[in-house]
């Protein structure tokens, strides 16, 4: 529960939506830290990994920070001109001490989607994880760079 002393005060609304929007905000200010499980320790509340796009001539590079994470716990698709990336993070710690134990389990999952660029050769795609960062190299096609053409635009008076 919510220490009351912390919590901004609210004013009541007579409408149902009013009432809605109340009971909302106060559900989210009650559930705040399982919020915040995958945080991969940044000061905010963001449930999913940092990623990265750039496009070079050849190739597009798609990075994505996974810290905490292991490789097997990692899964990434591609269908239908969307790339998914799932994965877990499992955090587990035991302390024996003089007449304690104390064992703490954090777990969280994420999915991110990414609709990719039209040009993309999907056959070539490849993923390198290494320290954390997940990177994805996304090879431009010829194929899909000879099927796009200029489109003239004329003045109407």
């Amino acid at each position: 529960m919510n220490d009351v002393s912390k919590t901004p005060a609210r004013r009541a609304s007579p409408s149902p939506i009013g009432w809605l929007r109340t009971e909302i905000d106060r559900l989210f200010d009650d559930f705040a830290p399982a919020r915040s499980v995958f945080n991969f320790g940044m000061s905010g509340i963001s449930p999913v990994p940092a990623l990265e796009m750039t496009s070079g001539d050849k190739e597009y590079r798609l990075t994505a920070e996974l810290p905490g994470i292991k490789e097997e716990d990692i899964d990434l698709s591609v269908a239908d001109g969307v790339l998914t990336l799932r994965g877990e993070k499992r955090s587990e710690e035991e302390k024996k001490d003089e007449g304690y134990l104390l064992s703490e389990r954090s777990y969280g999952s994420f999915e991110r989607r990414v609709t990719l660029p039209g040009d993309i050769d999907i056959d070539a795609l490849s993923a390198v994880f290494k320290k954390g960062v997940l990177t994805i190299t996304l090879p431009r096609s010829a194929e899909a760079a000879e099927r796009t053409r200029k489109i003239a635009i004329t003045t109407k008076d």
